[in-house]
């Protein structure tokens, strides 16, 4: 390995495009920093890139059945208008940004910059660059988690070992060829083995920078792997070490007193392991909105003309309400974390120890007196999971998880056909249940520079 390595200080998000010589990355340098000692690598794991989804939340949160975008065009000419309607393809300009697999494969870059030059860092202990490499090891596994569930399939054990997914990167030389696209059993593989690698050098806490890795960090995104690999009791396993293993608190929306003072969501109490989106001004659809009972806090803290009866009318807008809450944290929280435990539970029958991790989110959410009468109790297990997938939605609306939810649910038969109407009520798109819309193709400015990689359906 080269003695010195020099890096892009700045890269261009969403700018991955495959190049004429067969690059994986197409970035920009912005001026170089030379990376030279543990000092300069741990510096480099704040870079903002890793911090702020800037484009891809807000993707994912447009293709979801909490939207009505009233003002969409018939037929759909713009970005937002052709994510909404699911269209095969964002643009069909090959000189434009590569919008979700872009931004994340400059991520995992970035983390493969620490992870290829960190063990010959000047300076530091032998502890210190072995817990940035696993700082390194985790952030790479989430970024690739996204891309996983955007251009592989739904994770399905019987064909999950020969639906592809997307290339595994290792190399921070984007003049090297890419990788051929591994299947989705591979790149969960991937996933798990560097969380696990990573876990026992990863400190304990990441209280004083929640992006940053920590073991609750870890666990907190085992907990998202295998809940979407539909492996429940896995699922609730990590989730409970998450919870165990974080400082993190969650935020109590019935009382402002309680609220945080700074609109740095990624230094809000309740998050695990956070990333900064700012999805805001979405109008919500009608069946959103029919969820939210009369006594739920989320109505006022987090959405803006609640009381409007017109399509579209109420839009989640926390910055126009409850200003620390006007950035959206795609990452890990407490609340999430409750919520996977809860479902996990539930699915295994354990209705006592779902019932504890869903009141919990919704004694933080739910105004009334006593306590527990903000509680949802039964003792039937469908009725509970089906609360659960409620309050699921409810909590995490706008976090760029309901895309995912829907695939998942879709592979149990729990989606109805979702239709796209105009302001005029004219139908101009919709997603059936199993469509091949719910795997992203391959953005066109990959494969003009790839002719060999297989498109999906």
């Amino acid at each position: 390995m080269k003695k010195f390595q020099y890096i892009a200080a700045q890269l261009l998000l969403c700018c991955l495009v495959f190049s004429g010589c067969d690059k994986y990355l197409d970035v920009e340098p912005k001026g170089k920093q030379l990376l030279k000692t543990t000092g300069d690598y741990d510096l480099w794991l704040n870079n903002s890139k890793l911090v702020t989804e800037t484009n891809a939340d807000n993707i994912l949160n447009l293709m979801t059945d909490n939207i009505d975008l009233v003002t969409v065009n018939n037929p759909p000419t713009s970005l937002g208008d052709l994510i909404y309607t699911w269209a095969p393809q964002f643009t069909n300009d090959v000189n434009s940004l590569a919008y979700l697999w872009g931004e994340h494969y400059n991520r995992i870059n970035l983390f493969n910059t620490v992870l290829l030059g960190i063990d010959a860092a000047q300076g530091g202990t032998d502890s210190q660059k072995k817990s940035l490499r696993a700082e390194a090891l985790l952030g790479r596994a989430h970024s690739y988690f996204y891309l996983v569930n955007e251009y592989g399939k739904p994770y399905d054990a019987a064909t999950a070992a020969t639906d592809l997914a997307v290339p595994f990167v290792t190399s921070d030389d984007v003049s090297k060829k890419s990788p051929p696209r591994s299947t989705v059993a591979e790149i969960y593989k991937h996933i798990i083995d560097d969380i696990n690698e990573a876990i026992p050098n990863l400190p304990q806490d990441n209280s004083n920078a929640r992006f940053r890795g920590s073991k609750g960090a870890a666990y907190s995104v085992l907990a998202r792997v295998y809940l979407y690999r539909r492996e429940y009791a896995e699922a609730l396993r990590y989730a409970e070490l998450a919870l165990t293993n974080t400082r993190a608190v969650m935020i109590d929306y019935t009382n402002a007193a309680t609220f945080p003072t700074t609109t740095n969501v990624v230094s809000h109490p309740d998050v695990i392991y956070g990333r900064s989106s700012a999805a805001y001004g979405l109008s919500i659809s009608a069946e959103l909105k029919n969820l939210f009972a009369s006594n739920d806090a989320r109505r006022t803290v987090l959405y803006y003309n609640w009381a409007s009866t017109a399509r579209g009318g109420t839009s989640f807008y926390a910055a126009a309400v409850t200003p620390a809450f006007q950035l959206t944290n795609s990452g890990t929280s407490v609340q999430e974390m409750h919520l996977i435990a809860a479902e996990g539970a539930a699915r295994a029958n354990s209705l006592t120890n779902a019932l504890s991790h869903l009141n919990e989110v919704r004694r933080n959410r739910l105004t009334g007196t006593p306590i527990t009468s903000r509680d949802f109790s039964s003792t039937d297990q469908n009725e509970i999971l089906d609360e659960i997938l409620k309050e699921r939605r409810r909590e995490l609306p706008f976090h760029g998880l309901r895309w995912f939810d829907m695939r998942r649910l879709d592979t149990e038969n729990r989606m109805p056909v979702i239709i796209r109407t105009t302001a005029q009520n004219v139908e101009i798109a919709r997603l059936e249940p199993h469509s091949n819309k719910y795997t992203l193709q391959i953005p066109i400015q990959v494969l003009a520079f790839n002719p060999d990689m297989v498109q999906n359906p």
